[in-house]
């Protein structure tokens, strides 16, 4: 019954045309009904084969190859929604084989794909111009591959789901590399690094971070070192990680050796000072762990090019050069770095590094032949006889003049000072007194973006029993007689 009313004028409304066939074979146009497709090409057996053009009502389209009606072959399609394009082999419809894809927002691909994403080997830009070469999986880089990054770094190595993760090589743009293990994009694991500064590292990372890295410099010795005026001495100097081990995974940082000599400022007599200090040489006081500041101070050594004590005895022999030891960077490229106190970089004479340089090897580090050199230009120094102390025990402190009467000032040898003022002697080396040694990384540029604080040591310069220099007595104010150690004040301003 269904079937004879189907059949029946009433039940169907107005006649129409059925709707046109595809073309049975060769070239042809065709319209689909829901006119959301469009076909030009070749057709065979009503199917479309061969080489034709399918065009989507959105704009995208497919150019190629087609086999039984189905996109299968070499061809281009193109998305209107993305405007991504792939150029390559399709099967069934989809990207499938090896190909080219070129991205709207930027950046190509060409290599292995399947099922329309990345798979296998390839070869990949992306939008910001960084380029990698290698394994795919699911459409991230996955398997080993090779990656140059928009800064100039340069990557080989493992990767997982588009983060490098397993062993690789980083070769970094700065000249900085690194070898080892890698977890979820950063160092992690045992690995080496050779910092574009000299400094090397071996050893455990966590989370991009060297595990036992130094994390504090010590200078080694007693709480107050003492050593005979004039005489070298050495400093041995340690880096220390948080829980105090030494931190010998690290070698190659650059630490620089300063002094200074203790600041004196008698409060109740601000104007009389161990050594003066010209105006145009003062310095920024360097505040010290000892409860005292300081000024800088010169320090020598062979290896930074300065004669050292034993070439100084020697007279005619003064001439010969001292090897240069193991000093490996040009130190007066390392002169006035920020952080480096300028012990010598006063107004009226020529800049001078103050202090060498050694490079730590496996968290150690040696300054041999050290030596405190006179007063530089500006410092006039002031000092009292051992004599006076000792006639002065019976009178009050702040006098050091017995029955108050002023001792006299040294002469000077072979002639006579001008009347008011006093002759400074120009000594070989320091004074006795008290004077800080400080140890400074001057690593440049700094491993991995930090600079360790700096180390300071308490230095006391006493005087040889056989040779103690010649003393001279300040005219002027009385000092206090309680204070044998040599320090250094700038000159008080003039009253106004």
């Amino acid at each position: 019954m269904a079937a004879v009313g189907e059949g029946t004028p009433s039940s169907r409304g107005p006649r129409r045309d059925p709707p046109r066939r595809p073309p049975r074979d060769g070239y042809g146009v065709y319209v689909y009904p829901n006119s959301f497709f469009r076909y030009e090409g070749e057709w065979k057996g009503g199917r479309k084969h061969g080489h034709g053009k399918l065009l989507f009502k959105d704009g995208s389209y497919y150019e190629g190859a087609f086999v039984d009606g189905e996109i299968t072959g070499e061809g281009r399609r193109h998305w209107a929604w993305s405007g991504d394009t792939f150029s390559g082999q399709f099967v069934l419809g989809e990207p499938q084989g090896y190909g080219v894809m070129e991205y709207k927002a930027g950046g190509c691909y060409e290599g292995e794909v399947s099922h329309g994403m990345r798979e296998g080997h390839g070869f990949l830009v992306d939008r910001d111009g960084q380029v990698y070469q290698g394994s795919f999986h699911d459409n991230k880089r996955h398997g080993p591959g090779q990656m140059l990054f928009k800064n100039g770094d340069k990557y080989a190595g493992d990767w997982v789901r588009d983060q490098r993760q397993g062993h690789g090589v980083l070769r970094c743009a700065d000249g900085s590399t690194y070898e080892g293990q890698w977890h979820s994009d950063v160092f992690s694991g045992l690995g080496s690094m050779a910092h574009c500064s000299g400094v090397t590292y071996y050893g455990l990372w966590i989370n991009g971070h060297p595990a036992e890295q130094a994390t504090r410099i010590v200078i080694l010795g007693p709480e107050v070192m003492e050593v005979a005026q004039g005489s070298p001495f050495s400093v041995n100097v340690q880096l220390l990680q948080d829980h105090g081990e030494i931190a010998k995974s690290e070698s190659g940082r650059v630490l620089q050796i300063s002094a200074g000599v203790r600041y004196v400022q008698l409060s109740a007599y601000s104007e009389v000072s161990f050594f003066k200090v010209d105006r145009d040489n003062q310095e920024t006081l360097i505040q010290t762990p000892f409860g005292f500041e300081c000024i800088p101070y010169p320090v020598s050594s062979p290896a930074a090019g300065v004669p050292g004590p034993r070439a100084a005895k020697k007279g005619a022999e003064a001439d010969v050069p001292l090897p240069r030891r193991d000093l490996e960077l040009d130190l007066g490229a390392l002169c006035g770095q920020e952080g480096t106190p300028s012990g010598l970089l006063a107004k009226g004479h020529t800049p001078h590094c103050p202090g060498a340089c050694r490079r730590v090897d496996q968290g150690c580090a040696e300054f041999t032949d050290v030596l405190l050199g006179p007063p530089p230009p500006g410092y006039h120094p002031f000092l009292f006889l051992d004599s006076l102390h000792k006639k002065a025990g019976s009178r009050s402190r702040g006098s050091l003049h017995p029955g108050g009467t002023p001792p006299t000032a040294q002469e000077p040898p072979g002639g006579s000072r001008p009347e008011g003022s006093a002759t400074e002697e120009q000594p070989a080396a320091a004074y006795p007194g008290e004077y800080v040694l400080m140890i400074h990384d001057v690593t440049t540029p700094p491993f991995l973006g930090r600079t360790l604080p700096p180390a300071f040591k308490h230095l006391r310069v006493v005087a040889k029993r056989a040779d103690r220099p010649p003393h001279v007595l300040e005219e002027g104010p009385e000092a206090s007689s309680g204070w044998q150690a040599h320090g250094c004040t700038p000159e008080p301003p003039a009253p106004r």
